[in-house]
């Protein structure tokens, strides 16, 4: 008989530790971010870290977006440019205009006498002496198969200003109206002694530079600062009418 109660006896202990057991609880002590408790807490307590959260009420404005980068992309208007800027831009387009208008002569002159384009005052003058331009040199000549000195300041003379000069540097010098060397212009004698006396001329263009009929070169230019020319430079003349 005691052999039948112990599993009746079992069973009951069984039973009583069952009861004594209690449920699991799984909690979570992290709000959840966007849950109402993290939205209505404000201010963490001291000492507490601050839990992440997402701006969820952000509205983007593209069209304002898009104003404001075209704004940033856009170039920078110098409103406050100094009046020394104004005027460089105002060469700069005035250069570019006087180059464009430019006859090929004013640019192969401008070269030669290496100056600026826009400093070339007369245009016709120099028209006329690159005709002879080349011309081999010839003593006593008077053509483009040859030509002296006075004769070419001759010729050029009579084409540009229609006045008839002297056929020899000498009497050149006569009639010209003796200047100093600052007061030189386009067009002016000027005078050296190369074999004794006036025995050479040429007509002074720009920039201390002179055309002349070389004995070594035929019309060509040179620089008045060149040595050889320096050494023998008598004076300045202008004709006058």
């Amino acid at each position: 008989m005691v052999r039948s109660l112990i599993p009746a006896f079992g069973l009951i202990l069984f039973l009583a530790s069952c009861s004594s057991l209690k449920p699991l609880q799984f909690t979570n002590s992290k709000p959840v971010a966007g849950s109402a408790e993290v939205a209505g807490n404000k201010s963490a307590a001291p000492g507490t870290s601050r839990e992440v959260r997402f701006l969820d009420d952000i509205s983007v404005d593209q069209q304002a977006s898009l104003v404001n980068v075209k704004k940033e992309a856009a170039p920078r208007k110098h409103t406050n440019a100094s009046p020394a800027a104004a005027s460089d831009v105002n060469t700069y387009l005035s250069r570019n205009s006087s180059v464009e208008k430019a006859s090929p002569v004013q640019l192969k002159y401008a070269i030669l006498l290496n100056t600026e384009v826009e400093e070339l005052v007369s245009s016709e003058l120099l028209e006329y002496v690159d005709e002879w331009y080349g011309t081999p040199y010839r003593l006593g000549g008077s053509t483009k198969k040859g030509i002296d000195c006075s004769a070419f300041v001759q010729a050029v003379y009579l084409s540009a200003f229609a006045m008839s000069l002297p056929r020899t540097a000498r009497d050149q010098y006569k009639t010209s109206r003796i200047i100093s060397a600052t007061e030189l212009k386009e067009g002016d004698l000027v005078f050296f002694n190369t074999r004794g006396g006036i025995s050479h001329v040429g007509i002074y263009l720009q920039n201390n530079k002179f055309i002349h009929a070389s004995s070594s070169q035929g019309v060509t230019v040179s620089d008045l600062f060149d040595p050889y020319y320096m050494k023998r430079y008598i004076g300045a003349g202008r004709v006058e009418k």
